[in-house]
């Protein structure tokens, strides 16, 4: 049977919330389509969002240059993971583990992880 590339996605990040779940932490969690990226901190018990940040923000797209803005790339990725780490604090939220939900640790998922790191997320 083939799967197709967004089942192979879903079942590699199956493992990782198992394993997230143990370790009793909120959850910095990363969906990343074509056009944006959304980060989200859920609870440790996964019942509620503690904070959202995505380049479909008005705020993110005005400062990304533009209203409509260019959400699908590294430097978007980097400014939204900047403001999650921001909320999050705010929220207080300090240590978080890191769920890429199946995506490659490479590109606009790195970039985000990385913003998250420098502005004060441990993970």
């Amino acid at each position: 049977m083939m799967l197709t590339k967004k089942a192979q996605r879903l079942r590699r990040s199956r493992q990782t919330r198992i394993r997230i779940a143990t370790q009793g932490v909120a959850r910095l969690t990363v969906n990343r389509t074509n056009l944006h990226i959304y980060a989200t901190v859920i609870s440790d018990d996964g019942t509620k969002v503690i904070a959202t940040a995505s380049t479909a923000e008005a705020e993110v797209r005005t400062s990304l240059g533009g209203g409509s803005g260019k959400g699908g790339n590294a430097a978007a990725a980097t400014a939204v993971g900047k403001r999650i780490a921001e909320k999050a604090k705010a929220a207080g939220v300090e240590k978080v583990a890191f769920d890429r939900a199946g995506f490659a640790y490479h590109g606009r998922v790195k970039a985000l992880a990385e913003a998250a790191r420098e502005a004060g997320l441990q993970f």
